[in-house]
């Protein structure tokens, strides 16, 4: 079957963009300015996220201390698992660092770059960039996979508070 016979083949385009003969570049003085001015705050914003996780777990570990020493002195929380909350903090500030990491490491790869001028560090940059959207991708699809059986659980809690099933 050749490609015309195929409507739903994707495509084919080489992945290195043609070079420009006159001056051997692939980005443009603007494209580099641009990369330039997105450095400083890439890295700040990296920093934020790196912090956030880690404060993330840090809460996580003390709501899990702060809660099982109240149940044992006041004998509340006897019917919720607050366990499960402390989990998902910690859970959440591990999933966190990830894509801070990478939003900080394309920064500073960028940052090299400008210092040296050596095309490895400018291609790390685009490895750490490309990781930070495959991640993003799959966490989307991992949590859109959950979707259904949230939506489960939320009706089936929401008839027995109204205690339909009884």
């Amino acid at each position: 079957m050749s490609d015309f016979e195929n409507p739903y083949k994707s495509p084919e385009t080489s992945i290195v963009p043609e070079k420009n003969l006159a001056t051997g570049a692939v980005l443009t003085e603007a494209m580099l300015g641009y990369l330039k001015e997105a450095s400083p705050w890439l890295r700040f914003i990296g920093i934020l996220g790196l912090i956030g996780s880690g404060l993330m777990c840090f809460l996580g570990i003390i709501f899990s201390i702060t809660t099982s020493a109240l149940s044992s002195v006041a004998g509340g929380f006897a019917n919720f698992p607050t366990w499960l909350l402390s989990l998902i903090y910690i859970a959440d500030g591990v999933l966190f660092f990830f894509p801070a990491r990478f939003v900080y490491n394309f920064g500073a790869q960028i940052r090299k770059y400008q210092f040296s001028g050596s095309t490895e560090y400018l291609e790390m940059a685009f490895k750490n960039n490309k990781s930070l959207w495959k991640f993003l991708g799959i966490l989307c699809i991992v949590f859109l996979a959950f979707v259904p059986f949230f939506i489960i659980a939320a009706v089936v809690a929401a008839v027995t508070a109204t205690g339909l099933l009884n």
